[in-house]
C-alpha cells in the first residue's frame, strides 16, 4: 500500500537549532527527501577563534546526516575533544564548546567563505558531502545578528545563550541586518511554487530561531502569500520548552506560557497550529486550526510520527 506522507508534492520547513532540526529529520525520513527544503535560521552565526560559526544549520545537517549527538542534543555523536582541552590549558577563549570532528565543518566553512563562495553555496556543498537528499538553505546570505536587551544590557545571542547560560531576563529582542537583508533565492522560490504541499514551522524557539526568519521583509511576505497550509508546531510541553529558553522568553516578554503564546506569535501566518497531546487545548485562536499530537521526540519514530500527523494535517488543509 502506498505511503501517504510519500505523496503530494515539496515542502518547506522553517527551523532553528535542535528541536526544529528533529522535526526536519522526521520530515525527511517520512516524504520523499529530495521534495523537502529547509530554510535555516542563521541569527545565531557568529565568528570565534577566527572561525565562522553556524549553530544552526550545523544542527540541521548533523540531524539529517545522522550525526547528531543524542545525550548532549548539540553538536556530533562520538565526539572528542582534545582541541578544547589544548585551548584550555593555553587560558584561551573556552567558553564556546568546538568538538574535534565538529571543528573541521567550522574550518571548511570559514575557508570557503574566505574563497569567495556564499554562505548558501558552502551549506549546499556541505550538505551534498554529507550525502543529505534534502536540501538546505540559510535564510539569507547576508548577515543578520540576534541581540538581546537584557537586565545585564545589550547582548549578542550566542554570548547570552552560551556564556551567560540565558540568565539574564531578557527585555527586548533585535535582528540587527534583517530589514536589508536578501532573503535566500531558493527559499523565495519554493515559497512561491504552485505545487507546494506545506510549509511547516518547526519547534524551535519562536523568539530567536524562527521570528529571526520572519523579520526578513521578503521571507515573510513569501509566506503571507503562499497557497499551501502553514503548519506551526509547539516547543512547549507543560508549560516547559524541552530544551532552551523559550519558555523563560515567553515568561519574560509578557507572553502566555504554553504552545497557545507561541501560536498568537504566529496568528495571521499560519493556518493550523499542532499543540502536544498532555496539554489542553487553548481558546479558539481566529483563523488557526488547534491540533493535538505527541510532540516530544525522543528516537526515530517519534520523529516519524509527529511528521506524518503534519503533513496529514496541511492535507486536510487542502483538501488532498
Amino acid at each position: 500500500m502506498s505511503d501517504p506522507a510519500r505523496a503530494g508534492g515539496p515542502v518547506v520547513a522553517l527551523c532553528g537549532g535542535v528541536g526544529g532540526a528533529k522535526l526536519a529529520d522526521g520530515l525527511a525520513r517520512v516524504m520523499c527527501a529530495e521534495d523537502l527544503l529547509v530554510i535555516v535560521n542563521t541569527a545565531d552565526d557568529f565568528r570565534h577563534l577566527g572561525l565562522w560559526i553556524s549553530p544552526d544549520i550545523d544542527s540541521v545537517l548533523y540531524a539529517l546526516a545522522g550525526l547528531s549527538d543524542p545525550q548532549r542534543g548539540w553538536g556530533r555523536r562520538d565526539e572528542s575533544w582534545n582541541f578544547m582541552a589544548a585551548l584550555r590549558a593555553l587560558h584561551g577563549p573556552d567558553w564556546f564548546q568546538l568538538g574535534d570532528a565538529d571543528l573541521a565543518m567550522h574550518v571548511e566553512r570559514t575557508r570557503r567563505l574566505a574563497a569567495g563562495e556564499s554562505l548558501g553555496g558552502v551549506t549546499d556543498a556541505l550538505r551534498r558531502a554529507l550525502g543529505i537528499a534534502a536540501r538546505v538553505v540559510p535564510m539569507s546570505d547576508d548577515p543578520v545578528s540576534t541581540r538581546l536587551l537584557t537586565d545585564a544590557g545589550w547582548l549578542e545571542f550566542q554570548s547570552y545563550f552560551v556564556r551567560h547560560r540565558c540568565r539574564p531576563c531578557v527585555q527586548r529582542i533585535e535582528f540587527a541586518g534583517a530589514a536589508q537583508a536578501r532573503a535566500h533565492p531558493a527559499a523565495l522560490e519554493s515559497l512561491h511554487a504552485g505545487e507546494l504541499r506545506a510549509v511547516v514551522i518547526c519547534p524551535s524557539n519562536p523568539f530567536v530561531s524562527i521570528e529571526p526568519i520572519l523579520a526578513l521583509p521578503q521571507l515573510r511576505a513569501a509566506l503571507q502569500a503562499c497557497a499551501a497550509p502553514v503548519v506551526a508546531v509547539t516547543p512547549i510541553i507543560g508549560g516547559q520548552a524541552i530544551k532552551g529558553p523559550a519558555a523563560k522568553m515567553l515568561r519574560e516578554l509578557g507572553c502566555e506560557v504554553g504552545g497557545a503564546g507561541v501560536a498568537r506569535r504566529y496568528a495571521g501566518l499560519i493556518d493550523a497550529f499542532v499543540i502536544d497531546q498532555a496539554d489542553e487545548l487553548p481558546a479558539a485562536i481566529d483563523g488557526v486550526v488547534l491540533h493535538r499530537a505527541a510532540t516530544l521526540m525522543l528516537g526515530a519514530a517519534q520523529r516519524e510520527q509527529l511528521a506524518r500527523e503534519v503533513l496529514a494535517l496541511a492535507d486536510s488543509l487542502r483538501g488532498a
